[in-house]
């Protein structure tokens, strides 16, 4: 999948999405081929051209951006081995600095904070940046879906590499879904989180798999910039290709591919016929490729709507009531079982296509994804290809707690099958 967004109303028309990776951005600033500033005055010219059309950012810090881009490149000339050196990353709504943390001390530099849900908006619908609704880079009379809606158009439309996202109810997934990017949520509880109902989690939209591997090493604390995939400088070829070839060697070595489960629908939804053919045949691509085995579990997966559940729990005031300990408990005792006889879980990320700017509707976009918020497993959401309005199509990828790794690895041997990205 070569396609790139359009910018159909960009004058002049908005620069071409770059080309490198973030791990190869950090290869190129530690062996002091690039220079971080140099890179960070790139990334802001980009924002400026692109987003008076896109309006991915609510705040952009051009001048913090380069002082840090400058510390950045002391810091390497020093010595220091930083595994994500001058790369340039949004972070989620003004207050996303405060989770990213970790990505700054590996020497990431944040240019601004990525568009959210305004006042008065539907949350799982808008991103509001400081021009206006954002907007879908494939379409713009399409949302992004949200709610880190700018954080995916920022990378989807080439601006950043990486940006930071959080996930309560598929708030990373639909978004790189809807935009044609990889979305990555952790597993509840693996990293910190400040939601009082533990729903919410953190997460990355990258464009390229070795990307959202290098957040979680980081963020996981088992970054070394001499590490797997951590591009040190002294090998050849890209970092994502390096990432993409260690996990077909993993898979490979296993003596098997892991096995999997398509689902279309949970069953309990009714997803859009376009968005599961699109998904399913990505998903019955990646087992030609070698990537999976698909299987067919003893019982077809039959969950429980998750919606009476989630909203009970989101609702400021409630606590959990026996509804949500029933709906949790069967879902939980279900996915284990799932989960005891296969390695992954497959499913179209949305149950529909990106809607217009004027709304959802009745139908939550959140359906296919916000189980694994209540039931805390990892997930990620990877193009699968396009429907026939133009937009992209996301395939889900969930895998049994503690699993991020692999889901990360099929999707790096997925990246060499379905992409590039």
């Amino acid at each position: 999948m070569t396609r790139t967004p359009d910018h159909p109303d960009a004058d002049p028309s908005p620069a071409a999405p770059t080309s490198l990776a973030a791990e190869e951005i950090a290869s190129a600033v530690r062996s002091r081929t690039l220079r971080a500033v140099d890179v960070v005055a790139e990334a802001l010219d980009r924002i400026e051209r692109a987003d008076p059309v896109l309006s991915a950012f609510i705040e952009v810090w051009a001048d913090d951006a380069l002082r840090r881009a400058g510390e950045v490149d002391a810091r390497v000339a020093a010595g220091e081995r930083l595994p994500l050196a001058g790369v340039p990353i949004g972070v989620k709504g003004r207050r996303g600095l405060g989770t990213a943390g970790p990505l700054l001390e590996a020497g990431c530099v944040a240019v601004g904070a990525t568009s959210v849900p305004g006042p008065g908006t539907v949350w799982q619908t808008w991103g509001l940046g400081r021009h206006g609704p954002t907007v879908n880079p494939w379409r713009h009379d399409r949302t992004p879906g949200g709610s880190s809606a700018g954080s995916a158009v920022a990378v989807a439309a080439g601006l950043v590499p990486l940006a930071t996202g959080n996930d309560g109810a598929g708030s990373v997934r639909i978004p790189a879904a809807w935009c044609g990017v990889v979305g990555l949520k952790v597993g509840n509880g693996r990293l910190p989180s400040s939601d009082r109902t533990g729903l919410m989690v953190p997460g990355v939209l990258t464009r390229r798999v070795g990307d959202a591997a290098a957040y979680w090493r980081v963020m996981s604390g088992k970054a070394t910039a001499a590490g797997p995939g951590a591009g040190s400088g002294s090998r050849g070829g890209s970092g994502s290709a390096s990432v993409t070839a260690s996990a077909s060697t993993s898979i490979s070595a296993s003596g098997d591919q892991p096995t999997a489960v398509w689902s279309p629908d949970l069953g309990f939804d009714s997803p859009d016929p376009d968005v599961v053919a699109v998904a399913h045949a990505a998903a019955l691509r990646l087992a030609e490729a070698g990537a999976l085995r698909l299987t067919s579990p003893r019982t077809p997966l039959r969950l429980h709507d998750p919606a009476p559940a989630w909203l009970a729990l989101r609702t400021p005031g409630a606590g959990p009531t026996p509804e949500v300990h029933r709906i949790r408990a069967a879902n939980d005792s279900r996915l284990a079982a799932l989960f005891a006889g296969t390695r992954l879980l497959l499913t179209p990320t949305a149950p529909t296509p990106p809607h217009g700017h004027e709304g959802p509707g009745e139908r939550y976009s959140t359906a296919l994804t916000w189980a694994f918020n209540l039931s805390g497993h990892p997930a990620i959401s990877i193009p699968a290809g396009f429907g026939p309005d133009g937009c992209p199509v996301g395939l889900q990828l969930v895998a049994a707690h503690g699993e991020e790794e692999l889901l990360l690895d099929v999707a790096g041997v997925a990246e060499g099958h379905l992409g590039p990205w």
